[in-house]
C-alpha cells in the first residue's frame, strides 16, 4: 500500500509463523524504520532480532490484528497512523 508513496520503498511481513511471508534477518538489516501494528508483535521481533534491533526505531501502530488482507477499514486505520512518520522521514531526506 506504501509502494507509491515517494522515496520510500516498503515490505511486509508477519511475525507469526503462520505468516505468509515472515519477518526475516535480511529484513531487518534491510529496514530503516519498522512499524507493527500490536505490542506483542514487537515483542516477538525483539525476541527474536534483539541485537539487530539494536539502533532500528520499533513503531507499535496500537491497531488490533484482526482484519483481513487489505480490509479497507485496515486501509484508513494504516494511513492515518503510518502516515504523519513517513512525512518526518521525507523531510530528513
Amino acid at each position: 500500500m506504501w509502494r507509491k508513496y515517494p522515496n520510500c520503498n516498503t515490505r511486509s511481513a508477519g511475525t507469526s509463523p503462520r505468516a505468509k511471508k515472515t519477518v526475516s534477518p535480511a529484513d531487518i538489516s534491510w529496514a530503516d524504520v519498522i512499524f507493527v501494528m500490536e505490542k506483542k508483535h514487537k515483542n516477538r521481533l525483539v525476541a527474536e532480532f534483539t541485537r539487530m534491533l539494536d539502533f532500528k526505531p520499533v513503531h507499535v501502530l496500537d491497531i488490533p490484528d484482526e482484519y483481513k488482507y487489505m480490509d479497507p477499514e485496515l486501509i484508513v486505520e494504516l494511513e492515518a497512523s503510518v502516515s504523519p512518520y513517513l512525512c518526518d522521514l521525507k523531510s530528513l531526506g
